[in-house]
């Protein structure tokens, strides 16, 4: 292990954010016996210019989830039941879903904040845990049959921690702390939102292109994302993953199972872990955002080393946590594509992914790609395993999120369908759509107001709605049906089914 190297790496980053005196995070490099280096730069707070240290508390976002698996598996919850043998009031589709699936993202489960989002409901409301599982009780179905695809969802993680509680009596706060705080003697908390105050715990921050602003989540955090930790906290939880100290024995191994779709291939995305490939070594871990904060951190188990990023500051940190441990392993970081932006779409359906530079965004889940070592494109995943080739300069074929895809190229200049035109309602909860035919839209947003959008044309009755608030951004899939009614789909819900309720004479 070339510990100075890796140091060296993690030294220049945290220097960077020093440097713009702005906000910044903390690097910390461990191994099974402990924490080996830290560095840390720039701003905890702004405002009375706090420094950001390993100390520093952050939200870890994400990476919560494998903590909740890991409660699960110890407090022995039967991961292969059903969800409604585990939990009551559940719709009969969401009640069928195995908990292993539900964790693994391979449920089909829609994301409680997208499908708010979809109704017009920002992610900065104030909901507490009631209000979203009464939405939830209500959701009509799910995106995709149980284990068809890998799509990354939130609800799941909030179901467990229903069943915590449901099936042991005690809340998953309580759980959590008797089975692993108290006998690892870590700092962990579980705020119920961002009201609460915690201490020493940074402020997150996104950039709007003039100045750095402070980021803001409303709904409840869910043991999808909820906890906060230091940078030297987690790292120490993680050493004891490695070393399998006390309840930990055993665990990583648990945890990094392989999971398996539907048909038996293999999924990357595991119990709260992602698994892939660094080189020659085998690396798991898993990333965490929330609005002004972006964490990763990764292990390689069978050389017992890994590295925590945690920053509040709203950019990439799957790609500094690579650079750093590539630097320890002696391994090469991949090669970024090089690719022609534009947008694909499939022939039929609401699946679309569009290319940047060296990026991918599949119904508005992001991912870097790089160049695979079978001249096709790959991602590391930070949530979506990717892997596909260029039949030609206008296909894209291969597999996403475990799923067979062959993406076309959109021509530019596609006119809008002059079917979607009208307006449209869902009946189950009333949201509205007005389509026109100069390609604007309306979208739900805050009640009556509305979001004023311009769609994006696709082939075959489609059509992209681009929408933003704050640093995170929305484009679900416009997509008229056989029988005239209109679907609404993102990468994260496909749930919502929309009826024309005043669509003009065509005749």
């Amino acid at each position: 292990m070339d510990w100075n190297r890796a140091t060296a790496e993690a030294a220049a980053i945290a220097g960077r954010w020093s440097e713009e005196r702005g906000p910044g995070g903390a690097i910390v490099l461990f191994d099974a016996s402990g924490i080996r280096a830290t560095s840390a730069g720039g701003y905890a707070a702004l405002e009375p210019s706090v420094p950001f240290t390993p100390d520093t508390v952050n939200r870890l976002a994400s990476i919560s989830k494998h903590f909740m698996a890991a409660t699960l598996l110890l407090e022995e919850i039967p991961l292969e039941a059903p969800l409604g043998s585990l939990l009551e009031g559940l719709p009969a589709a969401v009640g069928a879903v195995p908990l292993a699936r539900a964790l693994d993202m391979t449920g089909g489960l829609p994301d409680m904040m997208e499908v708010l989002w979809q109704q017009g409901i920002p992610y900065t409301a104030s909901l507490a845990p009631a209000e979203v599982h009464a939405l939830l009780r209500r959701l009509p179905g799910l995106c995709a049959p149980p284990g068809q695809e890998m799509a990354y969802s939130n609800t799941g993680w909030r179901l467990a921690q229903s069943v915590i509680l449901a099936q042991r009596g005690v809340p998953y706060p309580e759980a959590l702390r008797r089975q692993l705080l108290e006998p690892l003697k870590l700092r962990v908390s579980f705020p119920t939102d961002e009201t609460e105050p915690v201490a020493d715990l940074a402020a997150g921050y996104w950039w709007d292109e003039a100045a750095w602003r402070r980021g803001r989540y409303g709904m409840h955090f869910s043991a999808s994302g909820g906890l906060t930790a230091s940078a030297n906290t987690l790292a120490r939880w993680a050493a004891a993953l490695l070393a399998g100290t006390g309840p930990l024995e055993g665990m990583l191994e648990r945890l990094a199972a392989p999971r398996h779709f539907a048909d038996g291939s293999d999924s990357v995305y595991r119990l709260g872990l992602v698994e892939t490939r660094l080189g020659g070594s085998r690396v798991v871990g898993h990333g965490g955002s929330l609005p002004g904060y972006r964490n990763h951190f990764l292990m390689a188990p069978e050389q017992g080393v890994g590295v925590v990023v945690l920053s509040n500051r709203e950019e990439d940190a799957l790609w500094p946590a690579l650079t750093i441990l590539a630097a320890l392993l002696g391994e090469a970081l991949p090669t970024p594509a090089a690719l022609a932006p534009g947008i694909y779409a499939e022939a039929e359906g609401p699946f679309w992914a569009e290319l940047g530079a060296d990026s991918i965004s599949v119904m508005g889940g992001f991912e870097r790609l790089m160049q695979g070592a079978d001249g096709g494109l790959r991602s590391i995943p930070a949530y979506l395993d990717i892997s596909v080739r260029a039949q030609s300069d206008t296909v894209l074929e291969g597999r996403i999120g475990g799923v067979a895809r062959r993406l076309e190229k959109v021509p530019e200049n596609v006119a809008l369908d002059p079917r979607l035109v009208g307006l449209w309602e869902e009946p189950d909860f009333g949201a509205r759509i007005e389509i026109r035919a100069d390609g604007t839209a309306r979208m739900p947003w805050l009640g009556a107001l509305g979001a004023e959008t311009s769609l994006t044309p696709l082939p075959g009755g489609r059509a992209l709605a681009d929408l933003k608030h704050g640093p995170w951004r929305h484009r679900p899939c416009l997509w008229l049906q056989a029988d005239g009614s209109l679907r609404l789909a993102s990468h994260r819900a496909r749930v919502l089914h929309f009826q024309p309720l005043n669509i003009p004479d065509r005749g």
